[in-house]
């Protein structure tokens, strides 16, 4: 059950997320930033020194820290999920590129996120729902 403290620190997410830099960052990510290629994810992903990829750092790292407050019991995932699918929505939009490189480097894209995918069913349902939307899998 969700309490007082839990309230608090989801409106400081939100808080947070109302941010300007970081709005920019999840509009380009959401909206702006559509690779048809692996190619083209790296050419963001790992283009250390300029603006979009600030935008991909700063954004993967922001819904990995607020999963891992899930994960680590900081948070009620039920009241976290309510209202913060977008972490869900970055990891349906990105993972099918990373998925073969993952077995390579052993290095899990968004491993919180995928956690909280995998340890709660609201979070998987959200998941398979923005695959379909996004046109990653049938149905």
């Amino acid at each position: 059950m969700a309490t007082a403290s839990d309230a608090e620190l989801i409106l400081k997410l939100y808080e947070m997320r109302r941010e300007e830099t970081l709005r920019r960052s999840r509009r380009f990510m959401v909206f702006d930033f559509q690779p048809k290629t692996l190619e083209e994810l790296r050419a963001v992903s790992r283009d250390v020194g300029s603006q979009h990829n600030a935008a991909w750092r700063q954004v993967l790292g922001y819904w990995e820290m607020a999963a891992s407050l899930v994960l680590r019991g900081a948070l009620d995932p039920d009241l976290f999920l309510d209202s913060n699918g977008e972490g869900i929505l970055i990891y349906a939009k990105f993972h099918h590129f990373h998925a073969e490189t993952e077995k390579q480097s052993g290095h899990p894209f968004m491993r919180h996120t995928a956690a909280l995918i995998e340890r709660f069913p609201e979070a998987a349902r959200l998941h398979e729902g923005f695959q379909r939307s996004l046109g990653l899998t049938k149905g």
